[in-house]
This record gives structure tokens, C-alpha cells and sequence, in this order.
């Protein structure tokens, strides 16, 4: 049988309780949590979802409501992994002057891009993309990759140290041009041996 919604409320303190303080709540503690005014109504609430096999109960210990399989299952099947979803955010990108490269652990969610382990974001800081519609504090999806065409949006490491984000052309005197996309701003010149290009830009995220 489905949990009511008041159960549902129950379930989600008890396993919210257990996981933050270490043991469970006493019935006085739920009753506080869920705004009950009667221990009666939440007595009758634990023997319907111990009935349900939602809760597992020791009469002979205080304290000593566990949540059942059958409430972990379903949780984790109404809420899908996230590695399912997801890319690694490895850092932020500048979109001004070149910056040190940070490497941080998070995600972020592209489900368009889920499967491909050669994708990556990175948030942009600055404002030499905004003539392509890029501006500071948007994500940026990466490709993985060292082969670029003319034109193209990229994630440039200048020197080894200092990662940029701008389009790349390849000039006739054998250097490189990293244009941003700001008429404020002036080009980037780099010899072509100075540059390692660690990416293509693939698709942008803004979050308002």
C-alpha cells in the first residue's frame, strides 16, 4: 500500500532525524517535528508504517525506530543517481585576463550529455565572452579534445599555468589568436608551442 501523505512526512523526518543526529527521534520529538498536537496520532502512524513494513521497531529499547528496507528502495529508485546525470565541475574558467587553473570535486547535471566520460564544466568568471552570449557566472560543457578548428570556442592553457576562455584562430605567422568576445578587449597572442588546448566549448548553462 502507498504512503498518505502524513506518513510520507513521518518517513522523511525519522530518516532525516537518524541521518543528521545518529539515532531516532522520540515520539515527543516527532510530534514536535510534524506539528502533531496528540503522541496518540503519532502511535498510530508508527504501528500503520510498521504494518507497511516501512519502519522497523524495538519495543524493549527507547529510541529505536529504524527505517525499513522498503522505504530506502523506493527512495532510491524515485531519486535516480546522480552520476547518471552529471559531468564533472572541475573548476572555474576565466573570461578576462588568463587566471591559475583550480580543480574542485563537484557535478553538475547535463542529462543531453549523459554517457560521455570525455565531457567536463566549468563556471566562467569575467565578461570577454559576452558579444557570443557568455557571461561571468554561467557553465560552460567542455569536450575533451586537442584538435580545434578556426573559430571555435575554447578552454586554452597559456604557459601551463594560466586557462582561458576564447575563440580560437591560428594565425599565418604560426601563432595562435585567443579572441574574446568583448569590443572592450584586446586579442591574446600566443606562440603555438606556449598553448595546450584542453577543450571545445559544447553547449552553456545559466542558472537565474
Amino acid at each position: 500500500m502507498a504512503l498518505t501523505r502524513r506518513q510520507k512526512e513521518l518517513m522523511d523526518f525519522l530518516a532525516e532525524f537518524i541521518e543528521g543526529k545518529g539515532y531516532s527521534p522520540s515520539y515527543e520529538e516527532i510530534a514536535t517535528g510534524l506539528g502533531l498536537a496528540s503522541l496518540a496520532t503519532v502511535h498510530k502512524h508508527i504501528q500503520a508504517l510498521e504494518a507497511k513494513h516501512y519502519i522497523r521497531h524495538n519495543y524493549n529499547h527507547s529510541r529505536s525506530l529504524e527505517v525499513g528496507e522498503r522505504f530506502v528502495e523506493e527512495e532510491r529508485a524515485r531519486k535516480p543517481a546522480a552520476s547518471s546525470g552529471s559531468v564533472p565541475l572541475m573548476g572555474r574558467i576565466a573570461a578576462g585576463a588568463p587566471v591559475e587553473a583550480i580543480v574542485n570535486k563537484e557535478t553538475l547535471h547535463f542529462s543531453d550529455f549523459v554517457g560521455q566520460e570525455n565531457t567536463y564544466a566549468l563556471e566562467v568568471r569575467g565578461e570577454s565572452m559576452i558579444e557570443d552570449h557568455i557571461c561571468s557566472g554561467d557553465f560552460v560543457l567542455v569536450e575533451k579534445t586537442d584538435s580545434v578548428r578556426n573559430g571555435e570556442i575554447v578552454v586554452a592553457l597559456v604557459d601551463g599555468t594560466e586557462a582561458t576562455l576564447k575563440r580560437y584562430y591560428h594565425e599565418p605567422d604560426g601563432r595562435v589568436r585567443l579572441q574574446p568576445a568583448n569590443a572592450a578587449m584586446q586579442p591574446i597572442y600566443v606562440p603555438a608551442e606556449s598553448l595546450q588546448i584542453q577543450g571545445r566549448v559544447l553547449a552553456i548553462m545559466r542558472k537565474y
